[in-house]
């Protein structure tokens, strides 16, 4: 009897305490979860708007990543507890059953707005950690340089950075694949603007730096094995490692930094990273990003064999502005029945240009998942994690910026088979560094002027300028719709 009066004392509290209406109590309960997402949300768009470029560093360093991860996860529970906890505290002490329906209902769907965004920041986290971790492994190589950044720069006193792109069949952890696609991508780490290096992959007599010990080795450049096709661009990430194993020391790429000094040696540039891509898995990215849209200016061959004399299944035709999933972007970038390796060289780099104009934020946030997951299977990388932020700023910088490519193709200027490699070298000087190529050859700068005001078509017997094969172009404009009649395409046959 004597806890009685206690006990009727803290009902009665509680009483004076409840709120009279159900109309206060879903005030309150709504009020604790919107006005809060309000002031977060505002918060958060002018931190974007302010702050994106952080943001897009934020999402490439996977310690970081873990963070949001769990602090994503802390504050949703947090978030759930304090809504069911006002809910529960304001609601009526004997509510209606039309108002324990509508107050369960509202409660789950605030629930909803609530855990929502937080459990998708928390999953995209993981997803975007494990790819880094998965892709980005800080492999050991022979090759890579030493960058110190500094309060100016995350590069430091490194004014470009030279990445190899290379494409081959197979499995990126395979040492016998043979790299058929090889660009170097050079970017001005202070403006982005970007010139794209592309070598045929049956390059002979590749040259390595005097410094290397495959310049020991091969110091007339790389010949090996008794077939012709064993000393070629393409067959050193596998013959290399295969005949001369360890010869550049530790690393868990031979094949890899092999291929490295080789385009060193070619083009008379460093190459500090690489890139390889698994050109199967080369469906999946396009098809993970929704296709790439390009312009075809000749009947693409699908499948088919020139040696073995088996004919294309079919054919990508002509067509500007062409939208391609990812098996007919495969064969747009891989075809060559018929044709030669300078025009499937060409549709390479129109194929990166595409990608790179489909990469949009919205777009790729739509489709990360996949892309990620298609990622971790066909991508092999020495780029180091720590300079991913640096990569990231570097990558908004060339969306800026035109592209512009050289492609040594065979010409007047550059036979693959007994190449000039200071033919090479020289055009490579002067797409990197225009101004001051014109500066020592002034002479030569102002006959390859182009005219301000376009000729009138010249007539029969008029005599055309010579162009420079090795010149930079721009790729958009390369990129254009131009068809070809079929003896203009069959004009580039080997």
């Amino acid at each position: 009897m004597g806890g009685r009066p206690e006990a009727t004392h803290r009902a009665g509290a509680r009483r004076l305490l409840a709120p009279r209406s159900f109309g206060r109590s879903v005030r309150w309960t709504i009020g604790v979860v919107v006005v809060p997402m309000v002031v977060l949300g505002i918060v958060a768009a002018l931190y974007v708007r302010s702050q994106g470029l952080s943001l897009a560093r934020f999402a490439v360093v996977p310690s970081t990543l873990m963070v949001i991860a769990v602090a994503s996860g802390l504050l949703l529970v947090a978030w759930l507890t304090v809504l069911l906890a006002t809910y529960m505290r304001t609601r009526p002490l004997r509510p209606t059953r039309p108002q324990r329906f509508i107050g369960a209902a509202m409660t789950m769907v605030l629930g909803v707005l609530v855990t929502a965004p937080l459990a998708t920041t928390s999953y995209y986290s993981m997803v975007q950690r494990q790819t880094i971790n998965a892709v980005v492994t800080n492999e050991h190589t022979a090759t890579t340089p030493t960058i110190r950044a500094t309060k100016k720069s995350r590069w430091g006193n490194k004014k470009r950075v030279n990445v190899l792109l290379l494409g081959g069949d197979g499995g990126v952890g395979r040492t016998g694949i043979r790299t058929d696609s090889v660009e170097l991508v050079s970017i001005d780490t202070r403006t982005g603007r970007t010139v794209m290096f592309g070598l045929p992959r049956n390059l002979r007599n590749v040259p390595f730096p005097k410094d290397s010990p495959l310049h020991a080795k091969y110091p007339d450049g790389f010949i090996e094995g008794s077939s012709p096709g064993e000393s070629m661009l393409n067959a050193i990430y596998r013959n290399v490692p295969a005949y001369n194993p360890g010869i550049l020391g530790k690393s868990d790429n031979e094949g890899a930094d092999a291929v490295k000094e080789a385009v060193e040696g070619a083009l008379g540039i460093p190459v500090d990273y690489y890139v390889l891509v698994n050109l199967h898995g080369f469906q999946q990215i396009v098809d993970a990003i929704g296709g790439i849209t390009v312009n075809v200016n000749y009947p693409v061959p699908i499948n088919g064999n020139d040696d073995k004399n088996i004919p294309p299944t079919g054919y990508i035709e002509p067509g500007a502005n062409q939208h391609l999933d990812g098996f007919h972007a495969l064969w747009f970038t891989r075809g060559r029945y018929g044709l030669s390796d300078y025009l499937r060289m060409d549709r390479q780099r129109c194929a990166i240009q595409a990608i790179v104009d489909e990469a949009s934020p919205a777009r790729l946030l739509e489709r990360y998942t996949r892309l990620a997951h298609a990622a971790q299977k066909i991508m092999r990388t020495d780029i180091p994690q720590r300079l991913l932020p640096a990569f990231v700023e570097l990558a908004l910088k060339m969306k800026q910026q035109p592209l512009r490519s050289v492609v040594f193709s065979r010409s007047a200027q550059f036979d693959p088979n007994d190449p000039d490699f200071s033919v090479v070298h020289q055009a490579v000087y002067k797409a990197l560094y225009p101004r001051l190529w014109a500066k020592h050859h002034p002479q030569v700068a102002a006959s390859s002027t182009p005219s301000s005001t376009p000729s009138a078509s010249p007539s029969a017997g008029a005599t055309s300028t010579p162009t420079d094969s090795t010149a930079a172009t721009s790729t958009t404009d390369d990129c254009g719709y131009h068809p070809e009649t079929d003896a203009q395409a069959d004009s580039s046959i080997e």
